[in-house]
């Protein structure tokens, strides 16, 4: 098998943000195909208190020895200044891990030790956040609430068991530290592999701005809260902010509009948007021969962008979202919120191909190419006409059997309104910005509800951090950990509470998350 590499950086930083998207084209509604809740709604966020579970305590120690100890996989990660080359001869300065965009992909096999030696050459703190991976708790990266930041000119070593074969990444969890070139993809392989195929392409999607006319995603925040910035500053964590650039352009995005993700699709201009860490007009290129079966495992590492992916001349079949193995289906293009996964194969024709993801109503978009014979590289703005066929959405996709969840009523339903606007950039959920005190509480051993409603004008990715959940709707669907909902509606999700510790909760836009919209489920003793 091969893999096409990028040259995007990989991970680095320390608070709040990370997350999640695993968009549907209609939100999904309440189940009305399960029985009542055995118990009322969860009451009120409660603040912190010794009824909790801590991120090192023996729950979480017993969880982690149930998941098996086998071989160590021993990798090493320095996060660092780096110029970063995006392809016809633009080069940005930014931070990354090494010199590569987006960072060189971390894979091991599931059952393995994962021990990681991050040193953090940043000017400010960091830390790993391991993207839909169920893992221990203290190891899941969420500074002030898992784990003390990685101070600057520190080292940190993680290490914790891998259960779950699929297609994850890694990302800081620090203020905007996301938005620059701090990630990687984490490919866990499955030493039973069912798949068939000859090739595997990973294929990173990414909105860009650092470093590119004195932008810098910090600037960025601060224009869109007018000075706010990070939600984190008032816990005591080092703040990610930094004044405005005079000569630096506005960012704020206007009219970007989209039918798909419910009206308003973002609130940041790019300047550019990248596959695999290259622009449009130089974009990378994955060879293979006609005829090839090839694995094709896609990510959004965007910031503020969701993607609508074809690749010219090819049906694709969806094998899996966020890890998770899915019944196949076939489809034209796929929608892929910030966070979200998608696994699908390709059987490979003859010439050259372009792999076009748009922008989701920002009128731009980004580029790779498939080449198995001679031809011209297609031009940056080409637009497949597989973009504009079948749309298979999550709430389509049905769970592989070996991984769907059982059907169960849930023992608590904790519900969630989605609060904020554009203008007063004060995102939140039930109206009260991020505080690590405040916390759900769960119980291990518990089906889980989640009912999410979305009263905004905007759309939201929300991402759980350690746990999978389950598509409700007239049957529990396909296994996520990243999930959109729409302006306007309601989205209800079930998990089983199964890994004990403090979980954050967010919106994968890391401009809503750090402007507010983060919670934390809590486990009770």
């Amino acid at each position: 098998m091969s893999e096409m590499h990028t040259r995007r950086a990989v991970l680095g930083a320390g608070v709040a943000l990370a997350g999640a998207a695993g968009l549907a084209s209609q939100a999904v509604t309440p189940s009305r195909a399960h029985a009542a809740p055995r118990r009322t709604p969860a009451p009120s966020p409660a603040r912190a208190a010794d009824q909790y579970v801590t991120p090192d305590g023996p729950e979480v120690a017993d969880a982690e020895a149930r998941r098996g100890a086998g071989p160590v996989r021993k990798v090493s990660l320095t996060a660092t200044s780096s110029r970063l080359e995006l392809g016809g001869g633009l080069t940005v300065p930014s931070w990354a891990y090494g010199d590569r965009l987006p960072g060189e992909a971390i894979r091991v096999t599931a059952g393995e030790i994962l021990e990681l030696a991050l040193a953090n050459n940043l000017p400010q703190a960091t830390t790993m956040h391991w993207h839909g991976l169920a893992l221990r708790n203290d190891m899941d990266g969420v500074p002030a609430l898992t784990q003390q930041a990685v101070k600057a000119g520190a080292d940190f070593t993680y290490r914790f068991a891998v259960s779950h074969p699929g297609t994850y990444w890694i990302h800081p969890h620090s203020g905007v530290q996301l938005d620059r070139g701090l990630y990687a993809p984490l490919i866990v392989e499955d030493p039973k592999e069912p798949l068939a195929y000859d090739k595997e392409w990973v294929v990173v999607l990414d909105d860009w701005l650092d470093g590119v006319d004195g932008s810098t995603p910090d600037a960025v925040l601060d224009e869109l809260t007018e000075g706010r910035g990070s939600a984190h500053d008032a816990t005591g964590h080092q703040a990610a902010r930094r004044a405005a650039d005079g000569d630096a352009p506005s960012r704020l995005l206007v009219g970007a509009s989209s039918d798909l993700l419910g009206g308003h699709a973002g609130d940041v201009a790019y300047p550019h948007y990248l596959v695999n860490g290259r622009r449009a007009s130089d974009p990378s290129v994955f060879e293979a021969a006609p005829g090839d079966r090839i694995r094709l495992r896609v990510v959004n590492a965007g910031g503020d962008t969701a993607f609508r992916l074809a690749l010219g001349g090819h049906r694709m079949t969806v094998t899996h979202t966020d890890g998770f193995p899915v019944r196949h289906t076939e489809t034209d293009t796929l929608l892929l919120a910030m966070g979200e996964r998608y696994d699908v194969l390709v059987t490979a024709g003859d010439g050259v191909f372009p792999l076009t993801a748009l922008a989701e109503g920002k009128e731009a978009s980004a580029l790779a190419v498939l080449r198995t014979g001679p031809g011209a590289i297609p031009p940056a703005t080409v637009r497949p006409a597989e973009l504009d066929g079948e749309l298979v959405t999550a709430d389509r996709l049905a769970p592989d059997e070996a991984v769907a969840l059982p059907e169960r009523a849930p023992d608590r339903t904790v519900r969630m309104t989605l609060t904020g606007s554009m203008d007063a950039y004060d995102w939140a959920f039930d109206g009260k910005p991020y505080d690590p005190a405040v916390r759900h509480p769960v119980k291990a051993g518990e089906r889980v509800r989640l009912v999410f409603t979305n009263r905004t004008a905007m759309w939201h990715p929300i991402h759980l951090h350690g746990h999978t959940f389950a598509m409700a709707g007239t049957a529990l669907g396909a296994r996520k950990d990243t999930a959109a909902v729409l302006p306007g509606r309601s989205l209800t999700v079930d998990f089983d509470a199964d890994n004990p510790g403090l979980w954050m909760l967010h919106c994968h836009n890391v401009y809503h998350a750090e402007s507010g919209m983060m919670t934390v489920l809590g486990y009770l003793r």
